[in-house]
């Protein structure tokens, strides 16, 4: 039986490109992220970082003054919907693999 719909393309961001961060000034940034590691893994990690960040920031919070306890907040609230985004990332990944897995089994 012929296909009616075409596969989708290939998924692109298959692995990381060597990424350069932590800049200070006066010298070159201090790490690199390497070229090759699954795009997956990559985002796990991201996601797990950034669970740190909202376990830590409601304690910068607590011990900022009035006057920056709102750039606390907002920070808080940005590294939120980051996670989100990420998470939502890597449940659509997850269930594609799972959907991959289960149309294999039926053929």
């Amino acid at each position: 039986m012929k296909k009616i719909v075409p596969d989708p393309p290939a998924f692109l961001f298959a692995q990381t490109a060597e990424t350069t961060f932590g800049e200070c000034e006066g010298h070159p940034p201090l790490f690199t992220v390497r070229p090759g590691i699954s795009a997956e893994d990559a985002l796990v990690h991201a996601a797990l970082y950034l669970k740190c960040a909202i376990d830590t920031c409601p304690q910068a919070v607590q011990y900022t003054d009035e006057t920056g306890r709102g750039f606390a907040w907002s920070t808080l609230h940005s590294v939120q919907m980051a996670k989100g985004l990420i998470d939502a990332v890597l449940d659509g990944i997850e269930s594609h693999n799972l959907n991959e897995h289960r149309e294999a089994q039926n053929h």
